[in-house]
């Protein structure tokens, strides 16, 4: 679920215009020391590839058997175009009641991972696959992550089933949990599934010769939509940030992509949500222990007031969910241009998300941004550490097997995988800056607008429209504030140090 619809900024001048000084760095390069500057190993070692190559990627007879067999269903993907770890895929259908039951199928990647072996102790060390734009640097091997435990289109694989129903109301009741064998039937893209959700035009997947395909993806649509319009009740916060990817030609950076929403990344999210959930309440139920995905309530809620304040609205004293709610989808509607800038602000001001280890019938802090309190995150395994983690706690639980995992274990990996998610995003936002740096470098001396995106002592950060770059405002900086327009001047890009220098003028 990384990815959203593309929007393209200016191309940037091409390779061969450039002057022979002004070739761009090798960006290749320059995230592979940064994937080590910040903790992580740009490559694989030895005995992992070794291992990887050692799988055996057939089902045996005695593991179809001791599963279900869901390979009829007619299960469905939606993820990028170039996506090849599919963790997920998913199938509905309607029941008594106006209910819907949701079927999600998650690769079982800890079937060949095992506990304590060498691709898991560096899966656990790296926490999570890292996404620069320039190159993915996977959590496990391709062959493994890519491949064999990937749910491709039409090839069984093992997964894991989670069962919910979706009521009336929105609300979802958690169902079963159980080891299947899958067939994925479409994988499906993003922004063309989101695309026909939106206008109802010609179904795009008609070449795929599955009658019921658009009668299930309405479905699940309808699913997405009760369950969205049940958070939006209780006060999840429907946040939108800014993140420009580039476009690699053949090694050069051609452009930047915006990521935009959609329905289908709606549809996932939700899916995905209320999946985990269910996982929550089984280890609940059973008495194990686990890892949460927690937001607390806002660190500096009192900044957040006076964020709301001017923009002329006024927010209780104390953090109130809702009430924050509001106050973004009323600015959303009015400034939508700088409503990720906005949510941003807010974002740092709640403080970011965490894992922690929960014991047994431990009360949760909860999920502030999400209005829930029983998350995790367990539908990603090929691409997060913490899945794998829940995964194994899942499949003990079925088993009715002790917990492979103590409390004291969870928290100390809850605490570093916590560390390794900040890392990783650093090494992405560093990329980002990377190749807009040499997106910009020969436009030294033009002019641009912007808005502001950060003020306070630490520096004062400017987002430009076109293309959509962040750079630091290092002179005439005094006197901005967040969200403000303003006109600037690039003065400074150095690639390798992430810099873009502007001049308020």
């Amino acid at each position: 679920m990384r990815g959203k619809t593309p929007t393209a900024s200016s191309p940037a001048t091409p390779k061969s215009l450039l002057m022979p000084s002004q070739k761009p760095p090798d960006l290749r390069k320059i995230a592979d020391e940064a994937m080590e500057r910040y903790g992580f190993s740009p490559t694989f070692p030895k005995r992992v590839i070794s291992e990887v190559k050692r799988l055996n990627e057939e089902i045996m007879p005695e593991e179809i058997q001791s599963a279900r067999d869901l390979r009829s269903l007619l299960w469905v993907s939606i993820d990028n175009h170039d996506t090849m770890d599919i963790d997920q895929i998913q199938f509905c259908e309607k029941r008594p009641n106006d209910e819907i039951q949701v079927k999600i199928a998650i690769a079982d990647v800890d079937h060949l991972v095992s506990k304590g072996s060498a691709t898991d102790r560096h899966a656990a060390k790296h926490g999570t696959s890292i996404y620069t734009g320039v190159v993915t640097y996977p959590m496990l091997p391709v062959r493994l992550s890519e491949d064999i435990t990937s749910l491709h289109p039409n090839r069984d694989k093992l997964a894991i089933v989670i069962e919910y129903a979706v009521l009336s109301d929105g609300s979802i009741r958690p169902g079963d949990i159980y080891p299947a064998v899958v067939r994925n039937k479409a994988k499906l893209v993003y922004e063309v599934v989101g695309e026909w959700l939106e206008e109802q035009g010609i179904f795009p997947y008609a070449d795929l010769d599955i009658a019921e395909l658009p009668e299930q993806l309405l479905l699940q649509h309808e699913a997405a939509e009760r369950m969205k319009a049940e958070r939006a009740e209780q006060g999840f916060l429907d946040l939108e940030t800014i993140e420009a990817s580039p476009v690699m030609v053949e090694g050069n950076v051609t452009g930047l992509v915006i990521q935009q929403e959609s329905p289908a990344h709606s549809l996932i999210e939700e899916f995905m949500i209320s999946a985990n959930r269910t996982l929550v309440a089984r280890l609940n139920e059973q008495s194990y222990p686990m890892i949460q995905r927690i937001v607390r309530t806002p660190r500096n809620w009192q900044g957040i007031v006076e964020e709301a304040a001017s923009h002329h609205v006024r927010l209780p004293a104390d953090p109130d969910v809702q009430a924050l709610a509001s106050f973004l989808i009323q600015q959303k509607k009015k400034d939508p241009e700088s409503f990720p800038d906005l949510s941003l602000t807010v974002v740092k001001l709640m403080g970011p998300g965490e894992y922690v280890a929960i014991a047994p019938d431990e009360d949760s802090v909860g999920h502030f941004a999400l209005a829930v309190t029983d998350y995790t995150h367990g539908t990603a395994p090929n691409r997060r550490y913490v899945d794998i983690i829940i995964q194994r706690l899942i499949k003990a639980s079925i088993e009715r097997k002790t917990s492979p995992y103590d409390v004291d274990e969870l928290s100390i990996l809850a605490e570093h995988l916590s560390a390794t998610e900040k890392a990783a995003k650093k090494v992405e936002r560093f990329m980002r800056k990377a190749a807009g740096a040499i997106l910009l470098m020969d436009r030294v001396g033009e002019t641009f607008m912007g808005l502001v995106t950060g003020a306070s002592e630490k520096g004062t950060y400017a987002r430009i429209i076109d293309p959509p770059v962040e750079g630091r405002v290092v002179k005439n900086e005094d006197g901005l504030k967040v969200g403000q327009r303003v006109q600037l001047r690039l003065l400074h890009t150095d690639p390798e140090k992430g810099f873009i220098d502007f001049e308020r003028i």
